[in-house]
């Protein structure tokens, strides 16, 4: 098969277009059209269905462009690879994890990671949806639970679990609860337990929801439960790593948390001698390491 005819055809199956596609490329629309023709020609099949408002795939379009795009993932890990040097650290790196995490912990500490690597160019996607590393929807993750994808080489960083915060301001005019019972006196704020979250953050919200809360809030991320305790509503359920970058947060009922929530980080097999992977997986360990002896010095662990 043509790999060129292949790389216009992903183009145009990419934007549902032969003029955007034809620009992204620099070519015309009627070189665009006429190799696309070409490629329905050698493949005796139609790839796309016409329509005033664009193209659509047809089934064997779908097929190709399946394809296409694992063919597409794969080209961009080799380019990758063959892009790191020796001596520097430079180029695109795709990392993902949690909303939580990466707001409340990790971003937070990028400025670090900028300034040893000034080149590099970090593209941080924040979803709660287990990305693809071998296909290269990402080239690392930090994930909140053990990877099970294979051909992964995967790290445990350290361990989280979801406890009760409270503002000063809020306790003062509330109260501080000294037992589970007393939850019936205050909003709860937490994720609900049937969102996407790990299951032990899940779990703790269902049994606390058994001491039937005054009042409830919930919000899909840890960002906005910690954006509504910050903001005096009420008691709200929140990972532990959050205790070092926000020292004004009381902790409430201690003995209540959740358990053990495992953090991984993961990339694929063939990054392993990437420059970049190897950068920002050292710049974790390390941020973890400083995290653990300040909480240390604190007292909290």
């Amino acid at each position: 098969m043509d790999w060129d005819k292949l790389r216009i055809f992903h183009a145009v199956a990419d934007a549902g277009s032969l003029t955007h596609a034809g620009d992204k490329l620099n070519l015309s629309q009627s070189a665009v059209s006429r190799q696309i023709r070409a490629l329905e020609e050698t493949l005796k099949a139609t790839l796309f269905h016409r329509h005033a408002r664009g193209l659509i795939l047809t089934e064997q379009g779908e097929l190709l462009f399946d394809a296409s795009t694992a063919m597409s993932k794969r080209l961009e890990a080799a380019a990758a690879r063959i892009r790191d040097s020796d001596d520097e650290v430079f180029g695109e790196l795709r990392v993902t994890t949690t909303f939580g995490f990466g707001t409340l912990w990790l971003a937070p500490r990028l400025p670090k990671l900028y300034e040893k690597f000034p080149d590099l160019k970090i593209d941080l996607m924040l979803e709660e949806r287990v990305l693809d590393l071998p296909m290269r929807e990402a080239d690392v993750a930090i994930r909140m639970k053990e990877p099970s994808q294979a051909d992964l080489i995967r790290k445990r960083l350290m361990t989280v679990r979801m406890q009760l915060y409270a503002s000063r301001q809020y306790l003062k005019a509330e109260g501080t609860p000294k037992t589970l019972a007393e939850i019936a006196r205050h909003r709860l704020i937490c994720q609900n337990s049937s969102a996407v979250q790990v299951a032990a953050g899940a779990t703790m919200v269902k049994n606390l929801m058994t001491y039937s809360p005054q009042s409830l809030l919930t919000i899909n991320n840890y960002f906005g439960v910690l954006q509504g305790v910050l903001n005096n509503l009420g008691i709200g359920v929140l990972p532990d790593y959050i205790t070092e970058d926000f020292p004004d947060l009381v902790h409430v009922l201690p003995e209540t948390e959740s358990g053990d929530v495992p953090v991984f980080l993961a990339y694929p097999e063939e990054l392993r001698h990437s420059k970049r992977i190897s950068a920002f997986r050292d710049f974790v360990q390390d941020e973890i390491i400083a995290h653990r002896k300040h909480l240390r010095v604190l007292g909290k662990i």
